[in-house]
């Protein structure tokens, strides 16, 4: 930690709140219309075709059991004896809201052109019609509030149809909870595990009954039981994993990813869950490291605001996509490490991070070895390895290469 700059922490801790509530997972702007979702009759019909598979509707019919998700890799197997690990990366959506920019169909497009899983972490709140916000009761903060701004009735609706079309492609949908409280005593950082809890269940509630809280019962339901698909999530502001911990523990979650700081090594379990943070990287032109996240990117570059100067805009989209290509060179060429990469559906600076993503998404598809997995999809992995193959993965530090190669350094486990 004593490498990173203390600017590049403060996007995912308690000095970004301002921020990220403005202008994160919650802004609005215009653009093209998100993609469709599955038509009448598709795996999200509640009334489908003979060839469609059997659709079972769960509570009111906002959501509802369409099978196995289609798009999944082969069952994981344990690494031979010397087989060199597969380099995972995993692109990963902070409140995975449509608002009109067509920023979530753009990379549900490039997913499927690099045969790409990510991981939507969905805001709960981003379901929930704003009349109806009174539903939503935040631990220690007054009713209805949010430190993220409620969509709109048609982008709750783009962002029903994107989230029910990731699935469908094969993507994850797990959690960024509800309102993205960051500071004072609200914050989620102050929350107890049944506060936690409570947050989580209204996460949930929100998701499985969008038709009753919005009326818009002639719409497809999304297609898949969301008490079995949710196995994790991201905290506001990378705050308040402690206390977290143990609720996510009784519900049965297989991985948290708020932590913040991570370095590029083999992850290791905190009470029973994998513990799978965003990374310091290498940040091109400093002597510190960033972490590995859009906003982090721009707190270094234009100070905490979206809006820098225009004429910076190039440098600093090259920087960004260097940065991310660094660290995934840095594990690539070493130890191995998986490579975690948080993002928003932002328009910051211009939108360069969301360029900078796709142009560093498509020179690490190109790698040999390289998979593009959901964080569910990589702890599947994970757990059919032999764990004393992962504890001798995890005594490689970052940048360190097994000694002797790979067949030398894994036979020997």
């Amino acid at each position: 930690m004593s490498g990173i700059s203390r600017r590049g922490l403060l996007g995912a801790g308690v000095g970004a709140a301002a921020a990220i509530g403005v202008a994160g997972c919650g802004s609005s702007g215009s653009g093209g219309e998100g993609r469709s979702g599955p038509g009448k009759g598709g795996a999200g019909s509640a009334d489908p075709s003979p060839s469609a598979p059997p659709v079972k509707l769960i509570g009111d019919g906002s959501t509802a059991d369409t099978g196995p998700q289609p798009h999944q890799p082969p069952k994981p197997v344990p690494l031979e004896p010397g087989q060199t690990p597969p380099q995972f990366v995993i692109f990963s959506w902070d409140g995975a809201g449509e608002v009109g920019n067509g920023l979530f169909p753009r990379f549900l497009e490039l997913a499927k052109n690099h045969d790409a899983a990510m991981t939507f972490f969905l805001s709960g709140i981003y379901v929930l019609p704003e009349s109806k916000k009174n539903l939503y009761r935040p631990p220690n903060n007054r009713i209805g509030a949010s430190d993220i701004g409620y969509l709109t009735d048609d982008h709750i609706k783009e962002t029903l149809k994107n989230v029910r079309q990731a699935w469908l492609d094969g993507h994850e949908i797990g959690t960024h909870f509800n309102g993205h409280f960051c500071g004072g005593h609200g914050s989620v950082g102050n929350w107890t595990p049944a506060q936690w809890q409570n947050e989580i269940n209204q996460a949930v509630s929100f998701v499985t009954e969008w038709k009753t809280n919005s009326g818009w019962t002639d719409l497809d339901p999304l297609p898949f039981d969301y008490s079995k698909e949710l196995v994790g999530g991201r905290t506001p502001c990378l705050l308040g994993q402690d206390n977290l911990l143990p609720t996510a523990k009784r519900l049965g979650w297989r991985y948290d990813a708020s932590s913040p700081g991570g370095r590029q090594m083999w992850p290791t379990k905190r009470q029973g869950i994998w513990d799978l943070p965003l990374q310091a990287v290498p940040f091109p032109g400093h002597s510190f490291e960033v972490l590995s996240m859009d906003y982090n990117m721009l707190a270094n570059q234009s100070k905490n605001t979206t809006r820098g100067m225009p004429s910076r805009y190039p440098g600093w989209r090259q920087q960004a996509t260097e940065a991310l290509v660094a660290g995934f060179d840095r594990a690539y060429e070493s130890n191995r490490a998986p490579f975690f990469i948080g993002n928003h559906f932002e328009e910051w600076n211009g939108g360069i991070y969301m360029d900078a993503v796709e142009a560093a998404l498509k020179k690490m598809a190109a790698k040999k070895d390289v998979r593009l997995v959901s964080f569910r999809q990589f702890v599947d992995w994970l757990d059919a390895q032999d764990p004393v193959v992962l504890a001798k993965l995890r005594t490689l530090e970052v940048g360190q290469s097994p000694a002797g190669g790979w067949n030398a350094f894994l036979k020997a486990a």
